[in-house]
Parts: C-alpha cells; structure tokens; sequence
C-alpha cells in the first residue's frame, strides 16, 4: 500500500453526495487542507489570482463544531460574496480559531463539479490519528 504524505486531502467515492478527507501534522493545518478538499470539489483555481483577505474566528468548541463552521463559512461566503479561498491559515486562540485566507472571486476560477451547499453531520470524523490530525466529511451537493 502507497504511503500517504504528511499532509494533504482527496475526494473519495460516495453516492449522490461529495465525501473528502483530509490530514496534517496539526489540527490547524488539518482544517486547513480541509478547506483545499472542499474547493477542490467543484472549482479548479489553478492559475487563480488572489483578489481579496478574509477573516474569521470559530467560537471555543469541540474540533468536528470547529470542522463543520470552517466549511460552512467557505460555504456561506461562496453562496453570499462569491468569493473562495485560494490558502488558509488557521491559528488557535483561547480554545478557538482564528481563520484567514486569500480570496478570489469566482469569476475567476473554472467550475468543474457540483457546488456543495451544506456540511453534512453524518459520518463526521475530525480527531488525531497516528501521524497528526486527520477528518473525513460528507458534503451534500
């Protein structure tokens, strides 16, 4: 079986829905990767340029409340400003994040599958693993 890379995301077959997994050596960079999964289902933003900053911070909580408002705000500022992150920064404070990202509009990208318009709580896995952090989330479309 191929080693996996310290870090990074794939989509994985699932019926009717989108189901992405992600891991790093951190929590924050796990979340980080996650928000790249999540783009990478529906968008290619390769040659993308960035337009825009965008910040956030995620309230104190458990980590899979912390995953599901992470992918929901990419979401919300998808459907509302049309805009995605192109890079993620995610730091921990007082047991919250504070999330930043590089942004550009959607004009910008290609669209290439169908846009995911909600995290799905079934099947929700975000916790350590043997080699850092590592989630799983199903994505209705």
């Amino acid at each position: 079986m191929k080693e996996r890379s310290p870090q990074g995301h794939r989509c994985v077959p699932h019926t009717a829905d989108v189901r992405i997994e992600a891991w790093a050596p951190s929590r924050e960079r796990c979340l980080a990767e996650a928000v790249n999964a999540l783009v990478d289902t529906f968008a290619d933003t390769q040659g993308a340029h960035p337009t825009g900053m965008a910040e956030f911070r995620v309230e104190p909580g458990n980590d899979e409340e912390a995953l599901v408002a992470v992918l929901d705000e990419v979401i919300y500022r998808l459907d509302t400003e049309g805009e995605l992150p192109l890079d993620s920064e995610v730091h921990a404070f007082h047991g919250g994040l504070t999330v930043r990202w590089r942004t550009t509009d959607t004009d910008g990208v290609e669209l290439v599958g169908a846009v995911p318009k909600a995290v799905s709580l079934n099947e929700l896995r975000f916790a350590p693993d043997g080699a850092g952090w590592s989630c799983a989330v199903t994505l209705d479309v």
